[in-house]
């Protein structure tokens, strides 16, 4: 699955984010551009990011304030300060709101082209459920809220399709012919770090089989009906966490 990433770019300086945008759409990116916070919020209100570049350093509203707006708005959203002068405290207070890096002006172009193309290709949130009303609804409720998404309702799906440009699973545990635990031990053979999100909608009857797999590193199990804001945060919490060991690889 290939998608071209929308981002927007806040600053407000027009020269800036003009240039940057324009060297981005050359290089087949869609570029929104917001010259304050407010006008970033109002536009993620109406329009699924990406991700997100952002300078530090705004008058009425700073980064660090824009970043904690934006995940209320799309969690799953990937945002980035490009600073010439920020002190370190606010640094470290934007990425304690959960910014995934910081770049530094003048911009290192390529190394954030590399990053943006490893982006473009690991952006998919997976569910692997056989009740398909349950995958669509759930699937219609993550992408508005920034993420895309893949539904699989056959679990016997050949385990390298149903995972083509996964970044992060969920696995109903209680499925057709096959238990959720045992598809993971099979997934685990082949993609041992995969970020695994657990689903069941029967406590009692799948304590042993949630057991077995949290000790396959499944990070947490959701039960239903599912507690949608809390989902919805640990997924975030999973996406800037991968986002953030592929900024690291790109700085190598």
């Amino acid at each position: 699955m290939t998608n071209t990433l929308h981002i927007l770019l806040v600053d407000d300086d027009p020269r800036m984010t003009r240039t940057l945008a324009d060297i981005l759409a050359l290089h087949g990116y869609q570029v929104s551009q917001a010259a304050s916070a407010p006008e970033a919020l109002r536009l993620a209100q109406e329009t699924a990011f990406d991700c997100v570049l952002s300078d530090i350093a705004m008058p009425g509203m700073n980064g660090s304030e824009l970043a904690r707006q934006l995940y209320e708005i799309q969690p799953g959203l990937p945002v980035f300060f490009m600073t010439a002068y920020a002190s370190e405290a606010v640094l470290q207070q934007g990425l304690a709101a959960g910014a995934v890096g910081v770049l530094e002006k003048p911009l290192d172009i390529q190394h954030l082209l590399d990053f943006l193309a490893g982006l473009c290709e690991a952006k998919v949130v997976t569910i692997v459920d056989n009740d398909s009303d349950f995958c669509r609804t759930l699937g219609e409720i993550l992408e508005r809220r920034g993420f895309r998404v893949a539904c699989v309702s056959d679990p016997h799906t050949a385990i390298e399709t149903m995972l083509a440009d996964c970044q992060i699973l969920l696995l109903d545990m209680k499925l057709n012919s096959i238990s959720g635990r045992d598809l993971l031990a099979a997934i685990r053979r082949s993609h041992p770090d995969l970020p695994v999100v657990l689903i069941t909608g029967y406590r009692q009857e799948m304590a042993a089989a949630v057991e077995g797999a949290l000790a396959l590193h499944a990070a947490i199990c959701f039960y239903k009906p599912l507690a949608i804001p809390d989902l919805l945060t640990k997924l975030s919490e999973i996406q800037r966490g991968n986002l953030k060991k592929l900024w690291k690889a790109t700085q190598k």
